[in-house]
């Protein structure tokens, strides 16, 4: 049975992507990195937690012009790990100095998400949370949404992260979301528009 054109993913050209997959199950890093590769992602990382992990991004990030070293474009972790937990990553992905590490998109794939756990990744900074067993079409899915759909990131005094909201409703009130087009301040930063 075909897929109809509305329900497929747009085609994308990820030759240039680099995915970096945290996750601690040879046998689920080996999965994830073959559908991957049928996506056709340029280059493919691999590392067993969370530790590993921030080492490489500390080299990855560093805006090193090198043809050796490609920086991360998106990642994709389990939560529970032996060697650096998903929740310790995002923690220290989203309260890193360096931009480059700080705005990565973080995608949770995890068999033990239940909503707790999703709404415990979502607040702490997650762009996505999908379900172990993966399946292609859905981690497709996650990986166009974060292309497609990138969502403005908020700094407020306890998250920091892409903004949780995915849709619009209508409320009564002044909407405290709007900022001033003069200038966004983030962390001593003025960014003139």
């Amino acid at each position: 049975m075909a897929i109809p054109p509305h329900d497929r993913p747009p085609p994308y050209d990820l030759s240039n992507f680099t995915i970096l997959v945290v996750e601690d199950s040879a046998y689920m890093h080996s999965l994830i990195a073959s559908m991957l590769k049928a996506f056709s992602v340029g280059d493919i990382m691999v590392c067993e937690g969370g530790d590993e992990a921030k080492d490489l991004l500390k080299v990855t990030q560093a805006r090193t012009k090198s043809s050796y070293i490609n920086s991360v474009d998106i990642i994709l972790m389990d939560w529970l790990m032996a060697r650096g937990s998903g929740e310790a990553l995002i923690r220290w992905i989203r309260s890193h100095e360096r931009e480059e590490i700080r705005f990565l998109p973080v995608v949770v794939v995890s068999g033990y998400t239940t909503d707790v756990i999703a709404s415990k990744a979502r607040d702490l900074g997650a762009n996505e949370v999908m379900v172990k067993p993966v399946s292609a079409k859905g981690l497709a899915s996650r990986i166009c949404s974060v292309i497609d759909n990138p969502r403005p990131f908020v700094q407020a005094p306890d998250y920091f992260g892409p903004d949780r909201r995915r849709r619009e409703l209508p409320f009564r009130g002044a909407d405290r979301r709007v900022m001033s087009t003069e200038f966004v301040k983030v962390e001593n930063v003025k960014i003139d528009w």
